[in-house]
């Protein structure tokens, strides 16, 4: 008999389809572990046909895959059975934390990275959170006026869209989404980061990302794809943007063929 830690108990696999015509050190992310609002019941990764690999920890504590690709075509797949929570955690009343009493992990949490301009968007998110309590109002400001303001359209931006672009275009993906968060919390001296993994009943189905807020002491989970909260999540692996929590790093020329990701309810352990 499973004890519930949580709520829900997910399955969730990527199923990555890859062509190369030569060898390529790659770096992958794809392991979850357990931590706050989830605990991994089992997970697996392996490669078909089968690749020698290494495995290491991120200065963010994210486990990363090394595999040296072979020549042709080859799948890379992450299967993970996880103990979830339903709902995220609000708190309206959770503050912000003045920067001198930020622990010192976090501080790097504040400034500006690759795809998050924050030193730029200062005006922009004092307006959007104008008469907000310092804290959990702001950032849910934030989060409610990115999803009723920027239009979610797949396949409109690339690997090298920041926030900046975002502003000015009014369309993205998650990982936009993340960013501009990420940046307008950050404008206003709240730490924030981006988190990539796997979200129960998304359509289209996909690895997905959303941004967190250091605020009350502790990290809460904001998505501003969502109309609501939701919980069942599975998180992957966390960082300043997306630049530390690609799924694959590749050094060299890789295809994706196809990737397949499927997050369902899991009902039998065995």
């Amino acid at each position: 008999m499973f004890i519930y830690l949580y709520d829900m108990l997910i399955e969730a696999s990527c199923l990555l389809d890859f062509t190369c015509d030569s060898r390529v050190p790659s770096i992958f992310m794809l392991r979850p572990k357990s931590g706050v609002g989830q605990f991994v019941v089992r997970e697996d990764l392996r490669t078909t046909p089968y690749l020698s690999m290494t495995e290491f920890a991120d200065n963010y504590g994210n486990l990363c895959q090394r595999i040296v690709l072979p020549i042709g075509t080859f799948q890379v797949e992450s299967r993970v059975v996880a103990d979830c929570a339903d709902e995220i955690d609000v708190d309206y009343n959770a503050w912000w934390v003045p920067i001198e009493y930020l622990p010192d992990y976090i501080l790097h949490f504040l400034l500006p990275s690759r795809y998050c301009e924050s030193d730029k968007l200062g005006n922009m998110a004092m307006e959007i959170s104008l008469g907000k309590k310092p804290g959990y109002e702001q950032v849910e400001s934030i989060r409610q006026w990115i999803n009723s303001h920027i239009r979610y359209e797949y396949g409109t931006t690339n690997s090298s869209t920041s926030a900046l672009d975002i502003v000015t275009s009014g369309v993205g993906v998650c990982r936009d989404f993340a960013h501009l968060g990420i940046s307008l919390c950050r404008a206003l001296d709240i730490p924030a980061r981006m988190v990539t993994g796997y979200l129960y009943g998304l359509k289209p189905m996909d690895l997905h990302a959303w941004f967190e807020a250091y605020i009350g002491g502790r990290w809460y989970c904001f998505d501003a794809t969502q109309t609501e909260p939701k919980g069942k999540r599975i998180q992957m692996a966390y960082g300043r943007d997306a630049a530390d929590v690609a799924f694959a790093t590749h050094f060299g020329n890789v295809y994706l063929n196809n990737m397949i990701v499927k997050v369902e309810e899991c009902t039998d352990l065995s």
